[in-house]
């Protein structure tokens, strides 16, 4: 049995049957990280509990308890996720010490399943970047290509399923990164519908936007993990009831008799030749399967990337106001007063993304421009919103490509922000 060629779900039925253990499979799985994550550096943490994890899990499976088609398989989570008693960092120095008292919900339904945690995967600090080298721990590289990034935030998560070090990951996308890294890493990933994945336990970024979702290395694993975690939350009064995933029903739909839209405004200046080649050859495939293609015009979506950038930014400067050096997470060593310490601590515990968007985010919300910016993006949201609602009246599906460029070389976009902001248009 190779298990490195194996899916989650395979790996999952392979456990049931009793053809390979749930221990067998983290003793694996703990080799891959061995073998790999000094090139890679997808992991920045591993739990040291995890062949005791995995016994209580195969225990549990043999006996009927765990019946969840992904028990026993092991699997990573984005080290910006609370997870009781393990380290959570956000790859950041500020919170490089943090150890939580609690666990977040989506980290809790997937242990209810029978997950098998190896440890937190790396990430753009607190979520700030599109290729995942913005990380205090230092970048995450591409396992296609170590010349590359992964892309970003959640390229730590991508990067661990595309290497084989784990089966499946949680990640997080506020402005597409689960999207954008598993475009980059040839995985799958699915931001879902804001509010059908709690938020609790999440390190916060952007409120508004920030949705936990699962990378893998199919879409049948993706709709797996939403089904363990896609459940309403009370401890997150923007958590909404929904019908969760029906797996039988996902894995058996095909596209016959469908209607797929392709906006022109996605292929406009910026896009590499051979990612829209790609997008092409998939509509003749959807279209030989049965399903109906035709391209539309869109043209709001030109304003997405301001509109994000601003709401974005402005929620990250409030949200991160916490990090202050008194109540946890990095303290300066050497202050003279209070305002001194915040501005130490500050300065000292984020890196250069973070305090980018933090600046930006305290001018968009400042007197006199709060009603020119924050407020004017919001209503861009809204506008942007009525032009997806109004095209899913007329088709099942939108197809598009996931970013503008195949996965950049390192160090490529760090020195331009606006480059690698502009990276986020899709």
């Amino acid at each position: 049995m190779n298990l490195a060629d194996m899916t989650a779900l395979e790996l999952g039925a392979a456990i049931k049957k009793g053809e390979i253990s749930a221990v067998e499979a983290a003793k694996f799985s703990l080799g891959q990280i061995d073998k790999y994550n000094s090139r890679f550096s997808c992991f920045v943490t591993v739990q040291d509990d995890v062949l005791q994890r995995a016994e209580e899990v195969q225990q549990k499976i043999t006996s009927g308890e765990y019946t969840s088609p992904l028990a026993g398989v092991p699997m990573g989570i984005k080290d910006n996720m609370c997870q009781k008693g393990i380290q959570t960092s956000c790859g950041s120095r500020m919170l490089g010490n943090f150890k939580p008292t609690y666990s977040a919900t989506a980290v809790e339904e997937i242990m209810k399943a029978g997950a098998v945690p190896l440890g937190k995967l790396n990430m753009d600090e607190f979520a700030m970047g599109s290729t995942s080298e913005t990380s205090y721990f230092g970048a995450t590289k591409n396992p296609w290509n170590v010349n590359c990034v992964p892309g970003g935030s959640s390229g730590g998560s991508a990067a661990a399923v595309a290497a084989g070090e784990c089966f499946y990951a949680l990640g997080s996308d506020t402005g597409g990164s689960i999207r954008q890294p598993a475009s980059f890493c040839g995985v799958t990933g699915i931001k879902p519908t804001y509010g059908s994945v709690s938020r609790f336990g999440l390190v916060a970024y952007a409120s508004s936007l920030d949705q936990i979702g699962p990378l893998a290395r199919n879409a049948a694993d993706c709709a797996a993990v939403l089904g363990e975690i896609m459940k309403q939350d009370k401890k997150d009064n923007t958590s909404v009831a929904t019908k969760g995933v029906a797996l039988d029903a996902v894995l058996h739909t095909d596209v016959k008799g469908m209607k797929i839209g392709i906006p022109t405004d996605f292929f406009g200046e910026g896009l590499d030749k051979e990612v829209a080649a790609s997008i092409e050859a998939a509509a003749k495939q959807l279209e030989s399967m049965g399903a109906t293609v035709e391209k539309f015009d869109m043209p709001i979506v030109k304003y997405a990337i301001p509109a994000y950038y601003i709401i974005a930014s402005a929620e990250a400067s409030s949200n991160l106001s916490r990090y202050d050096g008194i109540k946890y997470g990095y303290r300066a060593d050497d202050f003279e007063d209070l305002l001194d310490l915040y501005t130490k601590s500050r300065s000292e515990g984020f890196g250069m993304e973070v305090k980018r968007r933090i600046m930006l985010g305290c001018f968009v919300l400042s007197s006199g421009y709060y009603d020119a910016y924050y407020r004017k993006a919001l209503q861009a949201k809204a506008l942007i919103k009525g032009a997806f609602d109004k095209a899913f009246e007329k088709y099942d599906l939108i197809l598009g490509p996931v970013a503008p460029t195949t996965a950049l070389k390192i160090g490529e976009n760090l020195s331009d922000p606006l480059k690698m902001y502009l990276g986020d248009m899709l």
